[in-house]
C-alpha cells in the first residue's frame, strides 16, 4: 500500500495548498494520508474549523507537535476528534490522544503514533520509553504503524529510527520545516527521514515572512510571526509498504506547487 505523509502545514497557503493537490495526488494511487497541521492555523496553532477543513480535503489523520495548544479552542476538540493527535508523550491527563488506529481504503489498519522531542524543547517524557508504551498495543490492532517524530535535532530523529528499525512502518521527522535528502528505507524495513519538509509559502523563512523573521534575527525583539504569502508548495513523502509485514520497501520525497503537473 502507498501512504502519503505531507509535511508540516503553514497558514492559508499551506491548506490551500492540500485542498487543491492532494485530488490529484490521491488520484495517483493513495491509500492513507496523514498530514501534520500544527500550524495550519495562522502559521502557528490549528482550530477545529480548519482541522475540518483538512479532513473535508482527503486528509486521513492529522499529527501535531509543540505548538498544537496554541489555539484555546482545540482543546475540547481534541477530546472529541480522533483523527486529530496531539504528541503522545505529554503528561498523562493532557488533552487528546497520541496514537489510535484507522482503517485505508483497502481495509487495512493503520496505526499512527504522534511524539515530540526533547532537545532543544519542552522537558517531556521520553519519546523511546513512549514509543515502547503505544507500539505495545498499536501491535495488536495495527498491520502497519508510522510515526510522525516531531523534533528539533537531527541526532534524536536519528536515534529513534534506529531505536524502531523493524519496530514500525516508518519514522518521519517534523518541525524544522525544511526537507532533508537522506530518505531511506532502514536494514529493518523501516521507512525514514529526518524531516519532510514543508507545506506552504516557499518565498518565506520556514513560512514565516522574510521581513518579520530577519527583524527578528537583528533585533531579537518579540515580534509577531506571520505567514507569507506567495507561491506555496506541498513537500511530503510517500511510502510503500507490505500489507502482509507491515514494513516498506521504499520512501520517496514530494515537492509539488500548485502550477506543477508532476511530483
Amino acid at each position: 500500500m502507498r501512504i502519503l505523509f505531507i509535511g508540516d502545514v503553514v497558514g492559508k497557503g499551506g491548506r490551500r495548498a492540500v485542498t487543491e493537490l492532494l485530488p490529484r495526488l490521491r488520484e495517483r494511487g493513495v491509500d492513507f494520508v496523514i498530514a501534520n497541521g500544527e500550524n495550519a492555523a495562522g502559521g502557528m496553532g490549528i482550530t477545529p474549523q480548519v482541522a475540518q477543513l483538512l479532513l473535508e480535503s482527503g486528509v486521513n489523520v492529522i499529527t501535531s507537535g509543540n505548538h498544537i495548544w496554541r489555539k484555546k479552542e482545540i482543546i475540547p476538540f481534541l477530546e472529541q476528534e480522533p483523527r486529530l493527535l496531539r504528541p503522545a508523550n505529554y503528561p498523562h491527563g493532557a488533552p487528546g490522544r497520541g496514537s489510535s488506529v484507522y482503517a485505508a481504503a483497502n481495509g487495512r489498519r493503520i496505526g499512527v503514533l504522534n511524539l515530540e522531542g526533547r532537545i532543544f524543547m519542552k522537558a517531556l517524557e521520553s519519546p523511546f520509553r513512549t514509543a515502547e508504551e503505544h507500539l505495545s498495543f498499536l501491535r495488536k490492532e495495527a498491520e502497519v504503524i508510522i510515526v510522525d517524530f516531531h523534533a528539533e535535532a537531527t541526532s534524536e530523529k536519528m536515534a529513534l529510527g534506529w531505536f524502531l528499525d523493524g519496530e514500525v512502518s516508518a519514522v518521519l521527522g517534523t518541525h524544522t520545516h525544511v526537507q532533508t535528502a537522506d530518505e531511506r528505507v532502514l536494514p529493518g524495513g523501516t521507512a525514514y527521514i529526518t524531516d519532510v519538509g514543508m507545506t506552504g509559502p516557499i518565498d518565506s523563512v520556514i513560512g514565516i515572512k522574510k521581513e518579520i523573521a530577519l527583524e527578528r534575527f537583528l533585533t531579537m525583539l518579540p515580534n509577531k510571526f506571520e505567514p507569507a504569502k506567495g507561491e506555496v508548495e506541498l513537500q511530503g513523502v510517500i511510502i510503500e509498504v507490505d500489507d502482509e509485514t507491515g514494513l516498506s520497501s521504499g520512501i520517496r520525497r514530494i515537492k509539488m506547487g500548485l502550477n506543477q503537473q508532476k511530483k
